[in-house]
């Protein structure tokens, strides 16, 4: 059973930035894809941004450009540098690993832009 743990989220203000973390309990270099998604108040969950384990890469069109995703294979960690943050990325963010047919969930990090 893989277990991951969001960290970094917070309160920031309209262009500001973050840097979110998720560690695993174990090697994420078996993991198909790393990814990121968000849910809003309200809202269903979306999807951020992934990091396959060849490194490609590819992110939702409203946080293209302001966001990176990245991994450190050494800490079994993925992160999200997100910056410009703007009210609407307002959301509890979550990890998700694909690892072979199944997929594993934090419990997701809170952020909350301020207008």
């Amino acid at each position: 059973q893989v277990q991951l743990v969001e960290s970094g989220g917070g309160l920031v203000q309209t262009g500001g930035s973050l840097r979110l973390s998720c560690a695993a309990s174990g090697s994420i270099l078996s993991a198909n894809a790393m990814a990121w998604y968000r849910q809003a108040p309200g809202k269903g969950r979306e999807f951020v941004a992934r990091i396959t384990r060849s490194g490609g890469r590819n992110y939702s069109d409203s946080v293209k450009g302001r966001v990176t995703i990245s991994r450190d294979n050494a800490k079994n960690t993925v992160y999200l540098q997100m910056n410009s943050l703007k009210p609407e990325d307002t959301a509890n963010y979550y990890c998700q690993m694909s690892l072979y047919s199944l997929e594993y969930w934090g419990q997701g990090t809170q952020v909350t832009v301020s207008s």
